[in-house]
């Protein structure tokens, strides 16, 4: 029963983020996103049992049908929903939180050799944009962003916007209690923001600079003598 519960969950939760959705039947037989999700619960269980070879067998089997590789090691929660999916791949010691959204081509990936803990934690409600790489053992705040592209190699606060390579936190600490898909046409760029701070800055120094001259030559000219007449004369004073 549980199970079942489960899976009315992952169906509610593709109708819930992607509105080319219409029927039940059409979203259990089409939606990659779906099916790679069981095939890992399944992979899952097998590696929690120590059955590991059988999880890698079936997480292999996931990814050539569906195009996404899950680590049968990886801990992902509840309505996750991968959307379109094709290039997704989510690292053995990945965990994911509750009503995350996932899109095309994300990377969950690790940097160390080593066995430890080497790949992010997406918390609750976090979005993942299409193309976007959350790398080592980083963590992502509830209800985050992750703009298009991003490469995040370090840790955000809740509710932030992240974008660029690397990630630079644009917004943070908001309110926000859902899902919000992001408008990457109106997003800030973080470098131009960055670059026009250095322009306004120049700009203020060469006012102050031009300042400076300005009162410079005023002393020259209080300073400078007066010059002496030519061929010796000397200078008479007006007659009255």
């Amino acid at each position: 029963m549980i199970l079942i519960d489960r899976m009315r969950e992952d169906i509610q939760a593709v109708f819930d983020r992607d509105p080319a959705a219409r029927t039940t039947l059409e979203v259990v037989l089409t939606y990659s996103g779906l099916h790679a999700i069981w095939f890992h619960r399944i992979a899952h269980f097998l590696w929690q049992h120590d059955v590991k070879l059988l999880g890698r067998i079936v997480s292999a089997f996931s990814r050539f049908l569906t195009g996404i590789e899950i680590h049968p090691g990886a801990r992902i929660g509840r309505r996750l929903f991968i959307d379109h999916g094709t290039g997704v791949v989510i690292g053995e010691t990945s965990e994911i939180g509750d009503d995350v959204l996932i899109y095309q081509g994300v990377t969950l990936g690790g940097t160390s050799l080593r066995k430890e803990k080497r790949h992010p934690t997406i918390e609750d409600q976090v979005m993942v944009s299409a193309g976007a790489a959350v790398i080592g053992p980083v963590r992502i705040g509830r209800g985050s962003r992750i703009g298009a592209g991003a490469v995040v190699v370090s840790s955000a606060p809740p509710y932030s916007t992240i974008v660029g390579i690397p990630g630079k936190v644009i917004e943070g600490e908001s309110t926000r209690q859902d899902i919000v898909t992001l408008d990457h046409a109106h997003l800030p760029d973080p470098v131009a923001r960055a670059i026009n701070g250095l322009v306004e800055k120049l700009n203020q120094l060469g006012v102050r600079l031009e300042e400076i001259e300005e009162r410079q030559d005023c002393l020259d000219d209080k300073l400078v003598p007066p010059e002496p007449p030519s061929n010796g004369a000397v200078a008479k004073e007006p007659a009255e």
